[in-house]
């Protein structure tokens, strides 16, 4: 386990309580999540079927947004894809609609090949980013053959790297790579699914690297790289004449302490981060259904867009109560 800064002292800070000001709109937003109508949309279903094609080969019978609201409604109601054709299937007819529903193995296959752009409410102005990554488990057995056979196969699992506007709480850019890719190797292609400029990227101690800073450099000059320097961390050589951003939090961290540099340099708004890995598993969940790279890439965009929708119809306004 990772060591606390300051952590004999930190049972002296008391835990901050909040009390929620919209709690009747957050609460709609809530109930919202669950209606069919909210990803069933009517340009899904205006677009159903494909369009005729132009070139050679075999015509498709269904739309890539068909494939896609399909997988989006697998994606919030935790279904297989089996269960997922009988969704669609009963909710057209239910709906009155005279479409042909996709069957799981077209579902299957088109799902390696859809390209899914991520749908994140941008804010005005230079964004401040928060990135972090999460593990995600492959299917594998279950504990009840674990616990008839008594051994316990390992089990794999992907690293999912996450970028979140801060003024927002949407994702703005993913990534899925092996467990054994780095997290500051992912921070460029992060970047790159960013047009808007930043203002600053804030990470944990996993990214306290000189390729970290030169990145968030490449993509906005004036952008500042808040990320903790570690504890062997000495300042460079030409800390006095021309200093580095880490040379100035370490002075930062001297002159203030850990904890004061975190509140002084806005490195606690990473904690907005940490809330959106927490949501994506409660509410996705940790394991990916599919079995090949590609299909795992499109559910976990879809995923991402899933948890932006959600976001955007309700979320909670705090403040801070009194004691």
């Amino acid at each position: 386990m990772l060591r606390k800064y300051n952590s004999d002292r930190r049972h002296h800070i008391p835990k901050a309580r909040y009390k929620v000001t919209n709690w009747k709109a957050y609460e709609a937003g809530l109930r919202q999540r669950g209606s069919l109508t909210i990803w069933f949309s009517e340009e899904a279903v205006a677009d159903w079927q494909a369009a005729p094609r132009t070139t050679p080969g075999g015509q498709a019978r269904y739309s890539d947004l068909a494939i896609e609201t399909s997988l989006i409604l697998r994606t919030v109601f935790h279904q297989p894809l089996r269960q997922t054709e009988g969704l669609v299937g009963s909710l057209l007819e239910l709906m009155g609609l005279d479409l042909p529903v996709p069957d799981h193995s077209t579902l299957s296959r088109r799902s390696r090949t859809l390209t899914i752009a991520l749908q994140a409410q941008s804010a005005s102005g230079p964004v401040h980013l928060l990135v972090d990554s999460i593990g995600v488990k492959l299917s594998g057995p279950g504990e009840w053959l674990v616990e008839k056979h008594g051994t316990q196969r390992r089990r794999a699992w992907r690293k999912l790297h996450l970028a979140v506007d801060a003024k927002t709480g949407t994702v703005v850019a993913s990534t899925l790579t092996s467990k054994e890719v780095d997290d500051a190797a992912e921070l460029g292609p992060l970047l790159d699914q960013v047009d808007e400029p930043l203002a600053a990227v804030v990470a944990d101690g996993a990214y306290d690297q000189d390729r970290v800073y030169d990145d968030v450099a490449e993509h906005s000059a004036e952008a500042a790289g808040i990320v903790p320097p570690r504890a062997t961390t000495v300042l460079s050589p030409s800390a006095e004449t021309d200093p580095t951003q880490r040379d100035r939090h370490l002075q930062a961290i001297a002159e203030q302490g850990r904890m004061g540099w975190q509140k002084t340099s806005g490195y606690n708004a990473r904690a907005g981060a940490e809330g959106t890995m927490s949501r994506y598993k409660r509410i996705i969940g940790d394991t990916l259904r599919s079995h090949t790279r590609p299909s795992q890439e499109v559910g976990t965009r879809i995923a991402v867009n899933v948890l932006n929708r959600m976001f955007e119809l309700g979320r909670p306004e705090s403040v801070r109560a009194a004691r």
